[in-house]
Parts: C-alpha cells; structure tokens; sequence
C-alpha cells in the first residue's frame, strides 16, 4: 500500500515536470513566432505619385520599431505585377530582375541599412528620378523593409519585412482601356438568374485593364424591384481607390441587401475610369421564387393537366354514347 501512494506520488511529480517543460517550450516559441513577424511598421502601405517626364521626386516613408530591442533595417527594392484577380501584388524577388513592362524599380535610388532604437521610427527618403525618354502611362513598385542578424553576417530575415506599395504615374498623353467582361447574380459561389432564398445573394463583375496606366473604377449598384429600389451601394468609392494595373483583370463582389422571398429583381450598376470620366453601365435581372411555390405551382399545372384530360375522356364517352344511342334507333325504323 505505501508502494503504490509513493508511485503514485512519483508518477505526479513527473508529470507535473512533463507539463512544465512543455510550458516553457510553448512560451518560448511564441516569444520567437512574435519577435519575428512582429518587428516593424511601415507608413504609408500604398502610396500614389505622378512624376513627370525628367523630374524627381522624394517620397517619405516611415518605419517603426516595435520591438524592445535595438533593429538593423536593411530596404529591398521590387517590381511587382498583378499577382491574382483579388488585388494581390506578386513581387519580384529576384534582385536582379524588373518586371518586363510599368517597372519602377529601375528609377529609384538604391538605400542603404538603417538602424532603428527600441520604440522608435525613421523616416527614409525614397528617391524616384524619371528619365525624359519615360512614356506616359503608370509604373509600379515596392520598398520592403526587412530586419537583419548581425550574428549571421547581417543575413536579411524576409519574412519578416513590411513593404510599402508605390503607384506611379508619368502625365502625357495615356491609353485607358477598361472593359467588364462578366458581371453575375450569385449565390454562394453559384451565378444564375432563379434563386429559392434571398440568402447570401452578391453581384460579382470583373474588369479588364487593357491600357498601359493603374485605372481605379468607381460606382453605383441599385437593385429595383417593380421599379422601385429597394438597395443601393457604393463601389470603391474611397481614398485611394484599388486599382487594375495594365494587362490584368480584377474582381469584386457586393452583397445584395433588402431582397424579400418572392419577386423578380434588376439589379443595375453604373462604373466611371479615368481622366475622361468614361461610363460602363450594365443591367441583371433574376427571380426569388421559394421551393414551396415552385412546388404549388407544378401542382397546379399537373392538376389543370389532368383536369384536362378527364374532361376530353369524358366528352369522348359522352359523343360515343350519343352517336351510338341514335344509330339504334334508325335501324329499328328501317325494320318497321
């Protein structure tokens, strides 16, 4: 009996240690996860510039330490170019590669390392010189600040680094290009024009930049119903805009409100691009009807049918009947 209370005793302290090492090992490994990917900030996340043809101009972007401990912040400078159509940039790594057209790596400066104190920013000063041989259009890069190990030689730890995003437009004469080459009523992922609930229902559209400048789409959607609205809603109506950058296409989705269960819907979206102030404009229409009415509504066509039916059948029988009843009665003349 006292071997097993001291087992049993034995078997608590070591599971007590097990929970404790596993502790500090979790803890340790958040400190790191944190220290890692929260590092830096930087302001602002997208900036939008228009440069002319042979001038220059500096940019200020600021980065901040968010950490306790003293960082050694060392800019990388990318092309990118449309990496998907949701808006998300696919940077190019390579140091020594631009994106093959709209670069804008080739006009900045290049930046040396900074060191930023515990809790504090720096300003850095992004030099962008245009060549007068520039054509008008956009041009679009990145500044990704990235923390660096001294005890590794002053290695850069990418994964951790914040970038800042810079558009860029060069004035002159510009091709802008914007066409809208799908434009649906969905429902969960599914476009079609008879939907049994007003659940979950969007309007999706997709655009194609065509030209050779960023063009940033506003506009309205409204959805009528007997002509009257029932919802309408702004389409990237803010400061700054998203954009599509040239020879790529972008998506959007807004969800349709005020929909009641039953009824026959329009939805109508007006979009203005550019300097010109040119309009799209696009129209929908789709039915609400519930599984219940649908059902009703096979019923009754099924019932109409089948009273069509017994009513031919009878009137059939009824000519027979009548047809056959007379003919009786001539042959029993002729007989007499």
């Amino acid at each position: 009996m006292l071997l097993n209370q001291r087992l049993l005793v034995d078997l608590r302290i070591i599971l007590a240690g097990i929970i404790v090492a596993f502790a500090v090992i979790a803890l340790t490994a958040s400190d790191t996860f944190a220290a890692t990917a929260n590092t830096l900030k930087v302001t602002p996340v997208r900036a939008d510039v228009e440069i002319k043809a042979g001038e220059k101009k500096i940019l200020k972007v600021t980065v901040s330490n968010i950490t306790d401990g003293l960082v050694t912040v060392r800019p990388v400078q990318n092309d990118f170019i449309a990496g998907d159509e949701r808006g998300t940039p696919a940077l190019i790594l390579d140091a020594d590669k631009f994106a093959p057209t709209h670069s804008l790596k080739r006009f900045m400066a290049p930046l040396a390392d900074v060191t930023i104190p515990a809790r504090q920013s720096k300003v850095i000063d992004v030099t962008i010189t245009v060549p007068q041989t520039a054509q008008a259009g956009g041009y679009f890069g990145a500044i990704r600040f990235a923390p660096t190990s001294p005890d590794e030689g002053g290695q850069v730890n990418l994964s951790a680094s914040v970038a800042s995003l810079i558009l860029m437009r060069v004035p002159g004469p510009v091709e802008e290009t914007l066409s809208l080459t799908d434009f649906q009523v969905q429902q969960k992922g599914k476009s079609g024009n008879y939907f049994n609930t007003p659940d979950d229902l969007q309007v999706t559209y997709r655009f194609k930049n065509d030209g050779n400048v960023q063009i940033g789409p506003m506009g309205k959607i409204s959805v009528t119903k007997d002509k009257k609205v029932v919802y309408d809603a702004d389409f990237n109506n803010k400061t700054p805009r998203d954009v599509i950058l040239p020879d790529s296409a972008r998506r959007w989705e807004t969800g349709l409100k005020n929909i009641e269960t039953f009824g026959n819907y329009e939805v109508t979206a007006t979009f203005t691009y550019g300097e010109k102030n040119q309009t799209i404009e696009v129209k929908k229409s789709f039915w609400v009807i519930p599984m219940h009415l649908i059902y009703i509504a096979i019923g009754a066509v099924l019932g109409l049918i089948l009273l069509i039916v017994g009513i031919w059948f009878f009137l059939r029988s009824y000519k027979r009947r009548i047809l056959g009843g007379g003919g009786g009665r001539r042959r029993h003349r002729r007989r007499y």
